[in-house]
């Protein structure tokens, strides 16, 4: 069963599809957000979730604060089970006035990630990258160079890959931040690279 920890949705129970995703453990999922509260980095931020499966990551962020959550899903069951999940997630959230700025706002796309990093043109603050383990390290290094126009100058990218995968390609757009290991899971944190100082 999974379930949102914490924040205006906590404790809802999400619909999981029953096959074809890997969801995120509870404990790396309350790991990944303890480190998120701790940099107070989720209040009004806008969020990417690729690979969405359920979209618990998203909605976890949307939860605690986030203010624009997109799901990128493109497996037609998932994505059903994601658009569930993002209805009754907003449906909970706290009722605002229209003209409030941080009144939430969640996103479904049934795009191929790549396809939508390609064509899409908002910009986000966090990135969670939870792919299947089988994808390639080729293709989840284009994902990270799709992203680089993307993401602010202080954005947060959190890649969740099997303990046996290396590192990311991070390309020259992001500098690692650290490593994190869950038993058989390892979560990468990374964020956009310092510019070179011009001569």
């Amino acid at each position: 069963m999974t379930r949102i920890v914490s924040g205006f949705a906590g404790s809802l129970t999400l619909h999981v599809p029953k096959s074809g995703t890997r969801p995120t453990s509870d404990r790396v999922r309350e790991a990944i957000f303890s480190a998120l509260d701790a940099r107070d980095a989720l209040r009004g931020t806008r969020v990417l979730d690729l690979y969405a499966g359920s979209g618990a990551l998203g909605l976890e962020a949307a939860s605690r604060g986030a203010r624009i959550v997109t799901l990128v899903e493109n497996g037609f069951g998932a994505a059903q089970m994601c658009r569930k999940n993002a209805d009754a997630v907003s449906r909970m959230a706290p009722k605002r006035s229209s003209a409030e700025e941080h009144t939430l706002k969640v996103n479904v796309s049934t795009q191929a990630v790549q396809s939508f990093l390609a064509g899409t043109k908002d910009g986000f603050d966090i990135v969670f990258i939870d792919p299947p383990y089988d994808l390639s390290e080729v293709e989840l290094g284009a994902n990270l160079a799709a992203l680089a126009p993307l993401v602010a100058d202080d954005a947060l990218l959190i890649v969740e890959r099997s303990s046996r995968s290396p590192e990311p390609l991070w390309g020259p757009a992001f500098d690692l931040d650290r490593r994190k290991d869950y038993g058989d899971t390892t979560v990468w944190y990374a964020s956009p690279a310092e510019p070179l100082a011009a001569d």
